[in-house]
């Protein structure tokens, strides 16, 4: 994807293309936008925030015209504005921090945010869900059978949802520093990601959060609940990274680290003892203690 970072950065109306483009063809084929984002963040955090808003609007516009053509400008509009103004915000926290961990930390927290305005817009939540949810069942399925497994993830969709979206912004965000390392800086990406971890004080609220959860009832539940899923978002990534710099260790470490990443994306349960990996680390410093028996 080198070549799609150079042609980005050769100016701004080539950026503006390229991420009007994408977000277009993402409108089909979803995990392009992905790469949307990141061509965005890239402008971003590279050439500065007045830099990235002007590629912003000119995109904005680009995928308005494309909309017109389809005939749903209003939607597409909305679409490009969506996708592109977190990863965005998110490009110049990280410009301006210098820390991947304080970025991702602040695309969770706009996460977080979403789902709390979303339940003040809407305290009946899972009552949406379960309509999406029964909607969206297949013709020739029972919705009499399905129904209590329906009603009980319907309380959980609305973290579900921005949980994957923040997913999304992470990636993006990703790239688009990996991106920028390549063309300007080798190897600091893998510096970077190897370093992300949280405080203590970030994993014990999240703990808290849990804690608060299970005690609570009704609607304060509800909501904690999804919170805490937007936080497993976190200590995944964080947990991840701590796993592969502590893989980077073993012999043949790079078939060792490729099966991992490739374990992960056949066995998603295992992203849970990861995500746990990644909230003990904020006091065992386990990528230290590695490091001092070499």
């Amino acid at each position: 994807m080198g070549f799609l970072a150079t042609y980005i950065m050769r100016g701004r109306w080539q950026a503006a293309t390229a991420v009007s483009v994408l977000a277009f063809l993402s409108l089909f084929m979803p995990p392009i936008s992905i790469v949307s984002s990141a061509a965005l963040a890239l402008v971003t955090l590279r050439r500065g925030a007045y830099e990235g808003l002007t590629v912003f609007g000119i995109a904005l516009t680009g995928m308005t015209a494309l909309g017109a053509m389809l005939g749903s400008v209003s939607f597409t509009a909305l679409y490009g504005l969506v996708l592109w103004l977190p990863i965005w915000i998110v490009a110049i926290l990280l410009r301006a921090g210098r820390k991947l961990s304080l970025a991702i930390e602040s695309a969770v927290l706009l996460g977080g945010i979403s789902i709390v305005v979303f339940y003040l817009y809407n305290p009946q939540a899972a009552k949406m869900w379960q309509e999406v949810l029964t909607q969206m069942a297949p013709a020739n399925a029972s919705i009499e059978m399905m129904q209590p497994s329906l009603d009980a993830v319907s309380h959980y969709m609305t973290g579900i949802v921005v949980a994957g979206t923040v997913f999304g912004w992470i990636f993006a965000l990703f790239l688009a520093r990996w991106w920028q390392a390549t063309l300007y800086n080798p190897g600091g990406f893998r510096a970077e990601y190897l370093d992300l971890a949280t405080s203590p004080r970030l994993a014990l609220g999240s703990i808290a959060l849990i804690g608060i959860a299970s005690l609570s009832s009704g609607i304060m539940a509800e909501v904690t609940w999804n919170l805490s899923i937007l936080t497993f978002v976190l200590y995944t990534f964080v947990g991840t990274a701590v796993a592969h710099n502590i893989m980077s260790a073993f012999k043949l470490s790079r078939y060792v680290i490729f099966g991992f990443y490739i374990t992960l994306f056949l066995i998603p349960h295992l992203l849970i003892p990861v995500a746990l990996v990644g909230v003990s680390d904020a006091w065992w410093k386990l990528r230290e203690k590695v490091a001092a028996k070499k």
